[in-house]
């Protein structure tokens, strides 16, 4: 039998896309909504490719429930996939585990959750298709759980669903389950549905292994198109996967070099150009809520840096007038003044400080070394926050030291970083 599925993971409904709210310019009610339309979303194409069924693998919820609205709202979403005659299939992930979420609702029938005490196979009756899956039931199951999977039931296509960083370095997620990629294909399963990863991956074709990332991009590290995969199958074999852009709010990074202004009104040409080619080739017709990062060595370099808060209202001005939709998370100042320019540069030794700062690898480990005690102690929610918490978790601190760096050669150089 001939049939087509969405893989869906990540949708964090309701979760707040922490710090929009405070941008003057932002509407409140989409940025509320944003996960919510990408749920929206989601249901409408899986009811227009008139799928079998869906699969959620994992984190469908943001931990505990500020009200049950969300709870509501899901099954609202999904009582019209059952009016539609299309089932679900989900694992909690560690935002949903039972420990987490304290408020349950009775569920449509068609909403089918995998057990949290061991692996569970459920089947599809319409497709004879077999799932296999684990729901957490603590934020941390404590170690490799593909392990208790099952092996394949012969002659049905069998799916494998599991909430998983897999083992490696995928950034900033924390390392759950943990599992190799020859571990979950030599269960012979056709595909596996991954959840946990806020980025499209598709780890292998054989069999297929695939993060789907995130429905809803809530911050600036989760930038591009976000979504969920269709999966089409003939004669029990994966013959389609499309990544489908489903997101309401698109994030970007707009970098701007300045090395070729030499007066402000160049540099703000520069900066609306690159926001302009922003939204036509980054928003998708979206909203596009963007970082701009300015770089280069210039010689107006002292005057933005002393006039950062004027320098955020005129991006944003330049924005405003390119679209409505168009939003400014922030302004990160990049920019270094020529040596010829600034007279008052330091010395070449204190320059050759600042870069080992920047760029040695074993400054970096030491500093989050001494990190380690309040990096253990911090909440996972504060990541969402503060970008020096997600970074150093990510051992990523190069960025932010250089941006240091730079601050502090403005105000070496005369210039009043904001």
């Amino acid at each position: 039998m001939d049939f087509k599925f969405l893989h869906a993971a990540d949708i964090h409904l309701d979760s707040p896309l922490r710090g929009l709210a405070q941008y003057q310019g932002v509407p409140a009610e989409v940025v509320r909504t944003a996960t919510r339309g990408a749920l929206d979303n989601l249901v409408a194409k899986a009811i227009e490719e008139e799928v079998a069924f869906v699969v959620i693998a994992g984190d469908l919820y943001d931990g505990e429930w500020d009200a049950f609205s969300t709870g509501l709202f899901f099954c609202a979403a999904m009582g019209r996939l059952q009016r539609a005659g299309i089932e679900v299939f989900v694992v909690l992930g560690n935002h949903d585990a039972e420990s987490q979420l304290t408020r349950p609702l009775p569920l449509p029938e068609n909403v089918r959750v995998f057990s949290t005490k061991a692996a569970e196979s459920l089947e599809h009756a319409a497709t004879g298709v077999v799932l296999h899956g684990h729901s957490y039931k603590t934020r941390d199951p404590g170690g490799d759980l593909a392990a208790g999977y099952p092996a394949a039931r012969a002659g049905a296509f069998n799916i494998g669903v599991l909430h998983t960083a897999l083992t490696g370095n995928r950034g900033p997620h924390a390392p759950y389950a943990p599992c190799t990629p020859e571990q979950l294909a030599a269960k012979g399963y056709d595909y596996w549905a991954l959840g946990h990863v806020h980025s499209f991956e598709q780890v292998r074709t054989d069999p297929y292994i695939i993060f789907p990332g995130n429905l809803q991009g809530r911050n600036i590290r989760e930038t591009g198109p976000k979504g969920a995969v269709l999966v089409s199958v003939a004669e029990r074999r994966v013959t389609g996967v499309e990544n489908l852009a489903l997101d309401v709010v698109r994030w970007a990074q707009v970098e701007v070099s300045l090395e070729s202004a030499t007066a402000e009104p160049q540099a703000h040409e520069l900066i609306r150009q690159a926001l302009s080619h922003a939204l036509e080739q980054k928003a998708d017709g979206r909203p596009l809520m963007a970082r701009v990062r300015l770089t280069g060595g210039t010689a107006i370099h002292n005057a933005l840096a002393e006039g950062r808060d004027a320098l955020r209202e005129e991006i944003r001005a330049i924005g405003a007038a390119l679209s409505e939709t168009l939003w400014l998370e922030k302004v990160v100042l990049a920019t270094h003044a020529p040596p010829a320019v600034n007279s008052t540069a330091p010395a070449d030794d204190f320059e050759a400080l600042l870069a080992a700062l920047t760029d040695d690898s074993a400054i970096h480990g030491d500093l989050i070394a001494d990190l380690t005690d309040f990096l253990s102690k911090a909440p996972a929610e504060l990541d969402q926050d503060v970008e020096l918490i997600a970074e150093a978790r990510a051992g990523r601190l190069g960025p932010l030291l250089a941006d240091a760096a730079d601050a502090l050669r403005a105000r070496l150089g005369g210039g009043r970083p904001g």
